[in-house]
C-alpha cells in the first residue's frame, strides 16, 4: 500500500483518522489460502482450485473401468456405473477433492481442504484408512499416481507461495523424498494477470511412467499456458506440445494406449469443450460440442471412455463418454449411502406479512462443514478472519422453502434477504427425524419520508468461466434472493474470450420482478476499467486496449474515446473498481488512471465508490474531485463473476439505490446521472439538507446554518456516522443500540460545496467485504455566485497528469504517431483544466 499523501486542510483530521483507523479493521479479513504468492487471487483460486460444489467436482475411473470415484459436496464418493446409489468414502475433516484411483484400484489419493490449507490425503478403500501425506501448510493439488504406482506428481504451493510440480516416492507409509521436478523461471514478458515467476500446474503420466505432461506459462504472456512434456530423467529438456491460452482448466490427459492427448479448450469459442491432439501436438480436434463447459477430464483404463464434469443444466454433473460414437450417460446419486447419520432439514422463509421469501442461507453441519440442497448452487466467500472462523463462508441461494440432508447433532443456519431487512441466525440440534424450521425477517427499511427506492448492482459478470453455467433466470434468482431489483450484466472480455457476448441487447427484460440491463466493462487495465451501461446499439470492439504481446497493444483508444462512443449510443459511462489504497502521485510506481482526465473533460457520468476496491481510498478522490466543483455521482457494483464457485459477492453485495421507482432504461440511466440516491455494501442511509435529497441543490444568498434531517438502518455493525462539508467531518452521529437511528441537527455553511452523509465500521463476519461502507451523494451547495475552489486538490491531479503524461509519452507501441499525438493532446487538456483551478 503506497504512504498517504498529504491531504488538503479540509479533510485532513477527517481522512487520517479513518485510515488510521480502518486498516486495522481490514487486517482482520484476509483472502481464503493467503499462503499462494500469484496475483488475481478471485481468478486462480476459482479456475484452477477445487471447489465445493453440490454436483460432482472431479472424478476417476476405477481400473476395471465399472465405477467411478468422485468428489461431491466435500466427500468422495464411489458409484457403479449403470446404477444410481452412491457410497461415501470419506467425510473430512473438511472438504476432500480431485480423487486419483491408484493402478492396483487399492487407493485413492485427494486433496483435503482444511482450515486454511490444502493437503494431500490417500484413502485405503477396503480398510477405510486414511493417511496424510503431506503437512506443508501450503495448497497441494492435482495428485496423480504413476502408472506403477511407486510415484506420485502433484502440484504445490510450498516453495514461496508459487503453483509448480513434485515428484515424490510413494511407500506403505506415505511420501518418501518429495522433491521440486522444474527449475524455477523468472519471465521477462509483461504479464497482468499472472506471476512473473513461470508455474507449471496439472501433471499426466505417460502410460511408460519415464514422461509428464503439463501446463506451464513458460514465454507466454497471456493464459495460464502451453502443453509441455518433459522426461522425468531430463526435467530441463522440455518439449513443447501446443500452444493454448485456456485459463487454469487444460489438464491435459494422455490416452492409455499413448497416441492421443485429451484436454480442455476454449479455443475459438466461449465455452471449454474437450479436444484431441497427439504428444507433439499434431492439428488439434474437437471432441465435444455445445454451449457449457466440459472439464477435468480423465480417460479410462482401456481408452474407450473418458468422464468429465458439465455445467449444461446449470450446477456441476458427472458424464461417461464413449470415444467412438459420442453415446454418454449421466451419473447421478439419486440415493446416497453416508458415513455418519443425517437427517433432513427443512427451511421454509417468510416475510414480516407471513408471505414466501427468497433468501441466502448458510448452514453449518456438527462436522464443521457447510452443507447444501443437491440441487442448489454452493457459493463460497473469498476471504475471512482466522480469529473467527475456521474457513471460508460457505451459502446458497433459497427461493423460499429448501430441504438438505445433514449430519445429525448441533448445526448453525443463518439467513440473509437483502439490506431492508435484519439478517438472522438460529442454532438447533438435528435428530433423526429431522426438523422443521421456520425463519421470518423483520423489516428493517428507511422511514418511508425518504423513499422510495430502487436497488441496482451496476456491475455483475453473469459467465466468465467458472464453475456453473448461468442464464438470465438464474441469476434473476440470485438478484431475488438478495431483494436486488436491478442488476447489470457487463459483458467483457477474460483474455481472448468475451463471455455473453451474444446476450447483448439494447434496452431492458423483467425476469421475475428482476430488471436485468445487458451492459459493457471496457477493460483497459493501463487507463482503468470503465462500466458502459444503456448501450443502444452495440457492444464497443475489441474491449480493451494496451493489451501487451498481442495485435492490441497500442494504448489507443483511451478511455475519452471510448467514452464519446459510448455517449454516441445515449449509454452512462463510469470508472469502476477505481482504487485499492490511497493515490499518491509521487509514490505511486505508475500512475495511468485517466479518471481525473475524463471528469473533467465532461466524460463521466458516474464512478464506482463501493466496489471491489477500497471504499475510503476511492471515496477520498472523489471528494478532491467534488471539491473541484466537478458534480460526479457515486457508483457501486460488486464485481461479482456470478457463475463461479467461489466468487467476490454474491450479487448485490454493492449497490446503488436510486430515491425512485421507475426502472425503464431511460429512468435509470437518468437516475445514475442525477445522483438521487446512496451507495453501499450494507447500511442504509436517509438524508435531507433544508429538505433538498442527495443530487439537488441548495441555493443560498449568504452563508448560516442548515438544518438536515438523517436515518440510518443497518443489520451489520458501524461505529461511524457522519455529516461531511467539502470533506471535513462537521457532524458525529451515534447510531442506536440496535445499530440504527433517527437524528436532526443543524450545520454552518459559508461557501458553495457539498454535503453528504456517510457511514461506516469495522470489518466483520457478517459482510462478505472488506468493511462495511455508504454514502449519499453530495446536497449540491450553491453560495451566491461563488464557484468551488480547492487550489491543493487541482494541485493534487495536476501532479497526477504529469505521471500520466510521462508514462503515455514514454512508450512506443502506439500504432501510429497520430494515436499518440492526440492521446496526448487529450491529457494536456485535461491537466490545464486543473492548472486553471490552482
Amino acid at each position: 500500500m503506497a504512504a498517504p499523501w498529504i491531504l488538503p486542510r479540509l479533510l485532513m483530521l477527517a481522512a487520517i483518522s479513518l485510515l488510521a483507523l480502518a486498516l486495522p479493521a481490514q487486517a482482520a479479513r484476509e483472502a481464503v489460502l493467503r499462503q499462494v504468492q500469484l496475483p488475481h487471487s478471485y481468478y486462480w483460486r476459482e479456475l484452477y482450485l477445487p471447489q465445493l460444489t453440490t454436483g460432482p467436482s472431479a472424478a476417476d475411473f476405477t481400473p476395471d473401468g465399472k465405477a467411478v470415484v468422485y468428489s461431491m459436496g466435500g466427500s468422495l464418493w464411489r458409484q457403479a456405473i449403470g446404477e444410481d446409489r452412491a457410497t461415501e468414502l470419506t467425510s473430512g475433516p473438511g472438504y476432500d477433492f480431485q480423487p486419483d484411483v491408484s493402478p492396483d484400484g487399492t487407493r485413492v489419493v485427494f486433496a483435503r481442504q482444511h482450515r486454511d490449507a490444502i493437503e494431500l490425503v490417500e484413502l485405503e478403500l477396503a480398510s477405510a484408512t486414511e493417511r496424510v501425506l503431506t503437512r506443508d501448510a501450503a495448497v497441494a493439488v492435482e495428485p496423480r499416481y504413476s502408472p506403477d504406482g511407486k510415484r506420485i506428481a502433484y502440484v504445490s504451493s510450498r516453495e514461496a507461495g508459487r503453483f509448480t510440480i513434485w515428484i515424490a516416492d510413494h511407500t506403505g507409509e506415505g511420501l518418501l523424498a518429495p522433491h521440486r521436478l522444474l527449475k524455477e523461471n523468472r519471465t521477462t514478458l509483461a504479464r497482468y494477470y499472472y506471476s512473473e515467476y513461470d508455474h507449471a500446474i496439472n501433471p499426466g503420466w505417460s502410460p511408460d511412467g519415464k514422461r509428464l505432461y503439463f501446463v506451464s506459462n513458460r514465454d507466454a504472456a497471456w493464459g495460464s499456458g502451453d502443453i509441455w512434456s518433459v522426461a522425468l530423467d531430463a526435467p530441463d529438456n522440455w518439449q513443447h506440445v501446443l500452444r493454448e491460452e485456456t485459463t487454469w482448466s487444460t489438464r491435459p490427459e494422455i490416452s492409455p494406449d499413448g497416441h492421443r492427448l485429451l484436454y480442455s479448450s476454449y479455443q475459438g469459442r466461449q465455452w471449454h469443450q474437450l479436444w484431441l491432439t497427439t504428444p507433439t501436438g499434431d492439428y488439434p480436434f474437437p471432441l465435444t460440442f455445445g454451449e457449457f463447459d466440459r472439464r477435468n477430464a480423465r480417460w479410462s483404463a482401456d481408452g474407450e471412455q473418458v468422464l468429465y464434469i458439465s455445467n449444461e443444466g446449470g450446477n456441476t454433473s458427472l458424464w461417461v463418454q464413449d470415444t467412438v460414437g459420442g453415446e454418454r450417460r449421466e451419473i447421478v446419486a439419486r440415493s446416497r449411502a453416508w458415513l455418519r447419520p443425517t437427517a433432513q432439514l427443512r427451511i421454509e422463509l417468510r416475510d414480516a406479512a407471513d408471505q414466501p421469501l427468497a433468501a441466502r442461507l448458510s448452514v453449518l453441519g456438527s462436522d464443521g462443514r457447510h452443507y447444501a440442497p443437491d440441487d442448489a448452487w454452493m457459493r463460497a466467500d473469498d476471504g475471512f478472519d482466522r480469529a473467527v472462523q475456521e474457513h471460508e463462508t460457505h451459502y446458497f441461494h433459497c427461493a423460499d422453502v429448501c430441504t438438505l440432508q445433514v449430519p445429525q447433532g448441533a448445526i448453525s443456519v443463518s439467513a440473509s434477504a437483502g439490506f431492508e431487512r435484519r439478517p438472522l441466525t438460529r442454532k438447533l440440534r438435528l435428530a433423526a427425524a429431522g426438523e422443521r424450521l421456520q425463519l421470518a425477517f423483520e423489516d428493517n427499511a428507511l422511514p418511508p419520508q425518504f423513499g422510495p427506492w430502487t436497488s441496482l448492482d451496476q456491475h455483475v459478470h453473469m459467465n466468465y468461466g467458472g464453475h456453473y453455467r448461468n442464464t438470465t433466470a438464474t441469476l434473476a434468482d440470485a438478484a431475488r434472493a438478495e431483494d436486488l431489483d436491478v442488476l447489470y450484466n457487463l459483458i467483457v472480455n477474460k483474455e481472448q474470450r468475451l463471455n455473453d457476448i451474444a446476450e447483448f441487447r439494447p434496452g431492458a427484460s423483467e425476469i421475475g420482478g428482476v430488471t436485468l440491463v445487458q451492459a459493457q466493462e471496457f477493460h483497459s487495465s493501463y487507463w482503468g476499467h470503465l462500466g458502459v451501461l444503456h448501450l443502444g446499439d452495440h457492444v464497443l470492439t475489441p474491449d480493451f486496449s494496451a493489451y501487451r504481446h498481442t495485435a492490441l497493444a497500442s494504448p489507443w483508444p483511451h478511455n475519452g474515446v471510448v467514452a464519446a462512443l459510448a455517449h454516441r449510443q445515449g449509454a452512462v459511462v463510469g470508472y469502476v473498481h477505481p482504487f485499492d489504497w490511497p493515490i499518491d502521485p509521487a509514490k505511486e510506481k505508475a500512475l495511468t488512471n485517466t479518471l481525473p482526465a475524463d471528469v473533467a473533460l465532461g466524460n463521466m457520468d458516474y464512478m464506482e465508490v463501493v466496489s471491489f476496491a477500497d471504499h475510503l481510498a476511492t471515496a477520498d478522490v472523489w471528494h478532491r474531485l467534488l471539491n473541484l466543483g466537478y458534480r460526479l455521482p457515486a457508483g457501486a457494483g460488486t464485481d461479482a463473476m456470478a457463475n463461479y464457485a467461489s466468487m467476490r459477492g454474491p450479487v448485490g453485495l454493492n449497490r446503488l439505490f436510486l430515491n425512485q421507482s421507475g426502472r425503464s432504461p431511460a429512468a435509470l440511466a437518468e437516475g445514475i446521472r442525477s445522483g438521487h440516491g446512496f451507495v453501499s455494501n450494507g447500511p442504509l442511509l436517509g438524508f435531507t439538507l433544508e429538505g433538498k435529497r442527495p443530487g439537488e441543490v441548495l441555493a443560498r444568498a449568504n452563508g448560516g446554518a442548515a438544518v438536515f434531517r438523517a436515518s440510518l438502518r443497518t443489520g451489520i455493525p458501524v461505529d461511524h456516522l457522519e455529516v461531511l462539508v467539502n470533506g471535513e467531518a462537521v457532524a458525529q452521529l451515534k447510531p442506536g443500540r440496535n445499530g440504527g437511528g433517527d437524528f436532526e441537527g443543524s450545520i454552518d455553511l459559508q461557501h458553495s460545496g457539498w454535503v453528504l452523509l456517510r457511514a461506516w465500521g469495522p470489518s466483520t463476519p457478517l459482510l462478505m467485504d472488506i468493511y462495511p461502507y455508504a454514502s449519499t451523494n453530495p446536497v449540491w451547495i450553491e453560495m451566491g455566485d461563488a464557484p468551488v475552489r480547492s487550489p491543493r486538490d487541482a494541485g493534487y491531479f495536476v501532479a497526477w497528469l504529469e505521471r500520466t503524461i510521462a508514462d503515455v509519452a514514454a512508450r512506443d507501441d502506439f500504432n501510429t504517431a497520430r494515436e499518440k499525438e492526440a492521446t496526448l493532446a487529450y491529457l494536456r487538456s485535461a491537466r490545464l483544466r486543473f492548472e486553471e483551478a490552482m
